[in-house]
């Protein structure tokens, strides 16, 4: 059972690198389902990144931190959350259908603060998470916790 779970995820990884890498290095475009060419120049008319972006029935959200006062961990990731979820909204999904969470945490003795905060948000059946207590120079922007997810449609 656990050969067959692997065999069938790597061979799962590889069609996903081989897609993407086909797109990428053939010059064609790289969001498949999008439509959007592939760009390797930024510029006064090309954005840093995207907010978001879909690929096939999947979306990624950028992270997202909240560069404001208060500075508390349970108000920051009250805000974290909310943009997240406006995002994931305005790509025509939802917190429900979130499958994985990166968390970014400032100093990671908030870690249970964040907790608090987080617990129950994605529904009945939470997505995966991973949190990451940032080094040196902490969070962008003064933010005291960032996430990103990937979510389906």
């Amino acid at each position: 059972m656990k050969t067959e779970r692997r065999t069938a995820l790597k061979g799962l990884f590889a069609s996903i690198v081989g897609v993407m890498g086909m797109g990428l290095l053939s010059g064609s475009k790289s969001y498949a389902s999008e439509g959007k060419p592939a760009s390797s120049v930024a510029g006064p008319d090309v954005p840093l990144f995207q907010s978001n972006t879909k690929f096939g029935n999947l979306v990624f959200i950028a992270g997202k931190g909240a560069h404001v006062a208060p500075f508390t961990i349970e108000a920051h990731t009250e805000i974290v959350l909310k943009e997240l979820e406006s995002e994931l909204i305005k790509a025509g999904s939802s917190m429900e259908k979130v499958l994985k969470v990166t968390v970014f945490l400032n100093d990671i003795a908030d870690y249970k603060g964040m907790n608090s905060v987080f617990h129950g948000r994605f529904g009945k059946n939470p997505p995966v998470r991973t949190t990451i207590a940032v080094a040196k120079g902490g969070v962008p922007g003064d933010s005291l916790v960032e996430m990103d997810c990937i979510a389906y449609i």
